[in-house]
């Protein structure tokens, strides 16, 4: 995918920049070969590093608290999954007119889902459930309450309403999307109960373009800088952003997904795909098929 512009506070990065930050600050990597991987993110560029290591660079200001986080609490959830998750290697500083923090990290082996594709549904559904559950299941003695430090995915659905609506009414015209089904499906998620239970351990991003697959496996998870801290109902949403038709029951028994916590889960494939649309329709096109694909599968459902 080409450097198109994602956002209008985003700041300009190239190769020459990320040489120089690690000319000034990491003089060990600083004659290692450096390359662009292109990808569909919005939040960071990633620059190959030698053969183990990569760079990951936030475009703009409200990318930053994403990797602060990874940072922070990687180390502590790393220890507890079984899939491969990315690892800190050094931190840099801003410098050279680059006004944030970043990061050298060990390059995982592989390629995304969207890139390599899954060889079995089945497996990825496996594979996901147990990644979930192994998550939920870290220790929240010591974890950020939601909506603290930026942990603001996992807050009742109530507080993405505004934004929903708003993005809704920019889609009509926009795109071939049957805007009366969206308003109900959304209308459904959030007369679901809110979450009752005490908060949970969620990546918040589980798209296809996020998960490392391996020979047709799904063998890592990447980029968790939407990671937060509440309502389970946002890992569940790769059961239609990732998985079908056939193999969703399957995800929905090892994540013990009850009724409200499936339409609220649904209710965020909705809402995501909406405000996808116009922000991304002209600039990501891999965001926009990822958007297109997650409704195509929960229409499915209702066919």
């Amino acid at each position: 995918m080409p450097r198109a512009r994602l956002h209008s506070d985003q700041v300009d990065i190239d190769e020459s920049v990320v040489r120089r930050l690690l000319e000034e600050q990491m003089e060990e990597y600083a004659d290692l070969p450096l390359r662009f991987v292109p990808s569909g993110g919005t939040d960071n560029a990633v620059y190959r590093l030698g053969e183990e290591l990569a760079v990951r660079m936030p475009l703009r200001p409200g990318s930053v608290g994403g990797l602060l986080k990874e940072i922070r609490w990687l180390p502590v959830l790393a220890p507890h999954l079984t899939l491969a998750v990315p690892e800190i290697v050094r931190t840099g500083r801003p410098g050279d007119g680059y006004p944030f923090v970043w990061a050298v990290v060990r390059w995982l082996p592989g390629a995304d889902a969207l890139t390599a594709g899954i060889g079995s549904m089945r497996d990825a559904a496996l594979a996901l459930g147990r990644f979930v559950t192994e998550l939920r299941g870290v220790d929240t003695a010591d974890m950020p309450a939601p909506g603290s430090e930026g942990f603001i995915r996992g807050l009742p659905l109530i507080g993405r309403e505004e934004t929903f609506r708003d993005a809704l009414a920019q889609c009509e015209g926009l795109v071939d999307l049957d805007l009366v089904v969206m308003r109900e499906l959304w209308e459904d998620a959030l007369a679901a109960p809110d979450w009752a239970g005490p908060p949970v351990w969620l990546h918040g991003d589980l798209l296809p373009t996020n998960l490392l697959v391996r020979d047709g496996r799904v063998a890592g998870v990447l980029d968790f800088g939407a990671m937060a801290t509440g309502d389970p109902a946002y890992d569940v949403t790769p059961a239609w952003q990732v998985l079908d038709r056939e193999h969703r029951p399957l995800f929905r028994r090892i994540v013990e997904a009850d009724d409200a916590t499936w339409r609220r889960a649904r209710g965020l494939v909705v809402s995501g795909a909406v405000i996808t649309f116009p922000y991304y329709l002209h600039t990501n096109p891999t965001m926009v098929a990822l958007a297109r694909r997650g409704i195509a599968e929960v229409l499915a459902d209702l066919a």
